[in-house]
């Protein structure tokens, strides 16, 4: 059976590893979110001739429903295109990007293993807060940047006011910077040429011991996990013994191949290709993103380094609807977390749900995502609990506690101090709104650092915030605010001396330790005012009295009440003595006291979740 592989391989010129690495180039795109980006991967795969007109939809590369219908990038993707240019093919391998805040981990990734990135800013809006952080990072890995100007054939466009910016941030010249139209494919071709002129070909010794880096991976229900990788040095062939250096496992290569729009098996790449490997293995927990992959006859003596271990900002809790659900959550998880390096995840137990788990996101529309994927994908109803930040208690005693769920934190006795992390946010945005904006940070407890005039009528303005005040809705008001123009981008700082309370949300003097909450002293009372009212709306009316109390320690802050179902036992009585009514009034009381006394307050989904949805 070898005998017609190897025949094929020698006189097939299409076969990628019969090239040299000169014909290779690795590149992704950055972009800020909505600037035209998975457009224009559709048009260099429509060039290129990559994908047919029968397979062409629009967003090619976006191959979640969930994408589509937002409009976004959630995960990262690779595919090879084939182009010719000046009588050479060359292999160009695209690692796709997104732009939301909340998905840095996967840009960070997708960096990691290129060479150079496409910049593409947008005519109509100009340059972007996630556009600048993303470009750092490139620029922090050496790539080598094309600056794109997009959406030229746009009414309202500013081509030359933009390319002022351009100029100041990426230190170019003008006449390097081209201009294209995703939407009619205008410039396609200028940009398919940049890439071979200006991106290096990658380095690497085809002859050293193989050192591959895992940069995204999948689950396939029929053949287990499939891997991509980047190759920096040596060769990898089908059925090599290859081991993943951080876990020390050890597979056999059953099958490799490249990434076009569907999985291509080869029987051999070498340096500076990207592609998948199937190696059978089943449990998640074998394959690290970051990891390397080596040879086990001749292996590497060092991982591959420079690759952005995540750290999640917002906690929540997962359960199940159904208990008995418990162990597929937790296969669901962590098929997921294959699919999405930056989820992370530990059991816990709540008195009010049961068994779940202490999820870690990247932000808040990470956590939606995620929510939705599970649903989706496979088919798990959850309740999500009131997402919070990680904080550091000080102890009495001397102790540091991380603290992820409010539910862990000591008594108020044991406690010296408490300090939540802070950030520094960026935002860009026209100069009218500066105002509204300034006053939004300030009452999250925002300090301004800086204030900028990039432009005439453009501002960047630089606060330091606590993490916690952003993570609810800060980004849909700071949109709102500006009538969408803002953009809004943070790192992490450091860990600050907070004054914070635990807030508990009782039902019946029966503490909901699902809802409780760290909150900042001076927001407290007015939260847990708001919580009151939303759960009276939302919790249904029982036959009896419902107290529903937030409390602050023994403190009571808030207090509403779900008045008793009632029936009209004297409706019965036409006249006669005020006693009879009386007696039977006495006998309804004891009877809903009795009731009160065993029976239970079911709270609705919607009840946790409309704690995020609280202006």
């Amino acid at each position: 059976m070898q005998r017609p592989y190897v025949f094929l391989y020698i006189f097939a010129p299409d076969f990628h590893s019969g090239f040299p690495m000169n014909n290779i180039r690795n590149f992704c795109i950055i972009a800020h979110i909505d600037h035209g980006k998975s457009t224009l991967a559709d048009r260099l795969l429509e060039k290129t001739k990559t994908i047919t007109e029968r397979e062409y939809q629009d967003q090619v590369l976006d191959d979640m429903d969930l994408e589509r219908e937002r409009g976004i990038t959630i995960k990262s993707h690779a595919i090879q295109m084939e182009y010719i240019h000046e009588g050479k093919k060359y292999f160009l391998n695209l690692i796709d990007t997104p732009g939301h805040v909340d998905f840095s981990y996967e840009v960070s990734r997708s960096i990691a293993a290129c060479e150079g990135a496409l910049l593409v800013i947008d005519a109509t809006q100009g340059i972007q807060a996630q556009t600048i952080a993303n470009l750092y990072k490139a620029l922090d890995h050496d790539l080598i940047i094309i600056p794109i100007l997009n959406k030229m054939d746009m009414a309202n466009a500013m081509p030359e006011e933009v390319k002022d910016q351009i100029v100041d941030l990426v230190e170019c010249k003008r006449e390097d910077i081209i201009e294209t139209s995703a939407r009619t494919g205008m410039g396609i071709d200028a940009i398919l040429s940049a890439i071979v002129n200006y991106i290096p070909p990658p380095k690497g010794d085809p002859d050293a011991p193989l050192q591959a880096l895992i940069f995204d991976s999948i689950f396939n229900s029929f053949r287990g996990i499939i891997a991509y990788f980047r190759i920096f040095n040596g060769t990898i062939r089908k059925g090599d013994r290859v081991k993943f250096v951080s876990t020390d496992h050890e597979y056999n290569a059953e099958e490799i191949g490249v990434l076009k729009l569907r999985q291509e098996p080869r029987d051999i790449l070498g340096a500076g290709d990207v592609g998948y490997i199937i190696s059978g293995v089943k449990n998640s927990v074998e394959v690290k993103v970051g990891d390397t992959i080596t040879n086990v006859k001749d292996p590497c003596d060092r991982a591959i380094e420079g690759f952005a271990d995540v750290k999640p900002m917002v906690f929540a809790g997962m359960y199940p609807v159904d208990a008995d659900e418990y162990e597929d959550l937790r296969s669901s998880i962590e098929k997921l977390q294959l699919n999405d390096a930056s989820l992370s995840f530990i059991p816990e137990s709540s008195a009010a749900l049961g068994f779940g788990f202490r999820c870690g996101f990247l932000g808040l529309l990470h956590m939606e995502i995620i929510q939705e994927r599970l649903d989706r994908e496979f088919d798990m109803d959850v309740i999500t609990t009131v997402p919070n930040v990680s904080f550091k208690v000080f102890t009495t005693k001397g102790e540091e506690i991380d603290v992820h769920n409010p539910s862990g934190l000591p008594p108020i006795t044991h406690i010296d101090r408490i300090e939540e992390p802070y950030i520094i946010a960026q935002v860009i945005t026209l100069s009218e709104y500066v105002g509204p904006i300034m006053k939004l940070c300030i009452d999250r407890r925002g300090v301004l650092k800086n204030q900028i005039y990039l432009t005439r009528d453009r501002v960047e303005l630089t606060f330091e915030m606590p993490l916690s005040e952003i993570i609810f809705d800060f980004y849909d008001k700071l949109k709102s605010i500006s009538k969408g123009y803002a953009s809004f981008d943070y790192y992490y700082t450091a860990y600050q001396n907070a004054d914070l309370v635990r807030l508990d949300i009782l039902l019946n003097g029966e503490m909901v330790d699902a809802l409780s909450t760290l909150i900042y002293r001076g927001h407290a009372y007015e939260f847990g005012r708001k919580m009151c009212v939303k759960l009276k709306e939302l919790i249904p009316r029982q036959q009896f009295d419902i107290a529903i109390q937030a409390a602050i320690g023994a403190k009571i802050i808030a207090r509403e009440t779900v008045k008793a179902v009632r029936k009209d036992v004297t409706a019965k009585c036409y006249g006669g003595d005020i006693t009879r009514k009386r007696k039977l009034l006495e006998k309804q009381k004891k009877g809903k006291k009795r009731m009160r006394q065993i029976g239970n307050v079911e709270v609705p989904q919607q009840a946790f979740l409309a704690v995020l949805k609280l202006d």
